[in-house]
């Protein structure tokens, strides 16, 4: 499947601004996606991951046939467990040692720094079993799920598109009961990303994969009228994005707003925030494509298209930077302005590095793959 620049940008991106944002201190987390639209760079993750399946399936299906796609995600659900075990099990292996350097941080919860060492066996089985999602890996977890179910709904969507969505709002629909059903660690139950509500959006994802040749003329019959309404409320999500930043009179507005359209629930995916990602892909595919195009062919854009291509290694390598990153930069008496830009400077440096790195490995097992076949 030959690479799409500007979708693999915003996938660095994705992966760029979750880093920046877990950094509490950081000063590069006052601009980034969050703060101008009602959704954040966790739905931007989720829905290219659902287009990358649907995209990705299409190919193999064609060349392979219908079992060797089902087999590859399945291969590929086992792969993202097992980098959310490891991952799990490095976190807090790096929140130990930062503890033991005298370095605090809040990024992460502190109880995994001590559990991995006093109950070893019990914190890996309570990962592997998703009962426990450490924070910053829990949208793994979400994408195992999800990924786990793919040999099935994919089928499922391309036999019966209307029906599958039908079902897919429905579940989203009683998300919140179905979730309270799921036993973990945390004091409530269910998992903190809500499955049975994310399940909508990457799925939405998968279906702009598998049917975009079919309904993309036709949307695009629309497309003045589907672009004012996306500006529209992209416009409505920058001032729920802002308002409540300024002042009690604007508070008050944003407040008014949100008893009109109900709660704003990133975790179980409440349809604002639906809406706003939707609203905004239409906007990067249709009329900003151009844009965008040229964006990921500048320096910048290059640079977060290779974060975006590291796949589970640059995922893990930004949690894990995030960690350090929030260390190092937490200063009792506040650091300086200068220092924590200089940190987040040298923590995106080191992901675009890890980056390459795995571009370039990711390369030479394909080469491999084809020379030894």
């Amino acid at each position: 499947m030959k690479r799409i620049a500007a979708l693999d940008m915003l996938r660095g991106y994705a992966l760029a601004a979750i880093m920046v944002d877990h950094m509490p201190d950081g000063v590069l987390r006052h601009f980034t996606l969050a703060n101008f639209a009602v959704f954040d760079a966790a739905e931007l993750f989720v829905l290219l991951s659902g287009f990358l399946v649907g995209l990705v399936w299409l190919t193999v299906e064609a060349k392979a046939g219908r079992r060797a796609a089902q087999k590859r995600f399945l291969r590929r659900a086992f792969q993202v467990w097992l980098a959310l075990v490891l991952g799990g099990i490095l976190l807090a292996l790096v929140s130990r040692f930062l503890v033991e350097a005298g370095l605090p941080h809040t990024a992460v919860w502190g109880a995994y720094a001590r559990w991995i060492f006093e109950f070893p066996i019990g914190y890996i089985v309570t990962l592997g079993t998703l009962w426990m999602q450490p924070n910053l890996l829990d949208v793994l977890a979400l994408y195992v799920v999800v990924l786990a179910f793919t040999p099935i709904t994919v089928p499922l969507m391309l036999r019966w598109p209307w029906a599958f969505a039908l079902g897919s709002l429905a579940m989203w629909a009683m998300s919140i009961p179905l979730n309270d059903l799921l036993p973990n660690q945390r004091g409530a139950n269910g998992m903190l990303f809500n499955p049975f509500a994310w399940q909508l959006l990457f799925h939405s994802g998968v279906a702009m994969g598998l049917f975009r040749t079919r309904f993309m003329p036709i949307l695009r019959q629309h497309a003045t009228t589907l672009t004012l309404l996306a500006v529209a409320y992209s416009i409505f999500g920058v001032a729920m994005a802002q308002l409540w930043r300024y002042g009690p009179e604007l508070k008050e507005i944003y407040y008014q707003i949100r008893d009109i359209v109900g709660s704003v629930d990133k975790w179980s995916m409440d349809w604002v925030r639906y809406v706003g990602i939707l609203a905004a892909a239409w906007l990067v595919a249709v009329p900003l494509a151009r844009p965008m195009a040229w964006l990921a062919d500048t320096v910048i854009g290059r640079a977060l298209a290779m974060i975006g291509r590291g796949g589970l290694v640059t995922f893990i390598a930004c949690v894990m930077l995030s960690v350090i990153g929030d260390a190092l930069m937490t200063d009792p008496d506040g650091a300086s302005v200068a220092f924590r830009l200089a940190v987040e400077s040298w923590t995106l440096g080191v992901l675009w590095l890890v980056g390459i790195i795995a571009a370039r490995r990711s390369k030479r097992n394909r080469v491999q793959k084809v020379a030894g076949s």
